[in-house]
């Protein structure tokens, strides 16, 4: 099965790069000093300590593999080298809630590094979806969990 390539700026595949380097180099070894010294107790089938590291184990690899496969599909775009007067991937839009007056701040970014609650939204939610190719002053209505909104683009930066 050929994956598709899902896009992600510079920033999100240093970050992630970063998270395996200290998955493999830090957090393996210490997980693996920790198996080998529950290991040494004695009785494994008791040994409270062992399943706990072989737990983490787990996890920490799935981890490692998804960040493995994030990297392996990226395709990495500079958001420097990007303007224009319209929303596409990597553009930092400022919106107006029209509902209650208030401004929110997005990143349009790929969904390996999306994180809502820090202005990194991914490309694939309703509202992003909502944003591409629209205009400074253009409005757009997003259904999301909390109900229709209506926003109005303030500003659209690179």
């Amino acid at each position: 099965m050929i994956k598709n390539k899902v896009p992600i700026t510079l920033a999100g595949f240093e970050r992630l790069k970063e998270e395996l380097r200290q998955l493999k180099e830090v957090e393996r070894p210490a997980i693996i000093q920790a198996i080998a010294e529950a290991r040494s107790h004695g009785d494994l089938s008791e040994n409270a300590e062992y399943h706990a590291a072989k737990e983490r184990q787990g996890f920490l690899e799935g981890r490692i593999s998804e960040l493995e496969e994030a990297i392996s599909l990226a395709q990495i775009i500079d958001v420097s080298t990007l303007s224009g007067d319209q929303v596409k991937f990597g553009a930092t839009v400022t919106l107006e809630d029209v509902a209650n007056n208030s401004s929110v701040k997005y990143q349009i970014v790929g969904s390996y590094e999306a994180d809502v609650k820090n202005g990194l939204l991914p490309i694939t939610s309703p509202l992003a979806q909502a944003l591409i190719g629209k205009k400074v002053d253009d409005e757009v209505e997003v259904t999301i969990p909390g109900g229709v909104h209506l926003y109005a683009i303030e500003k659209i930066e690179y």
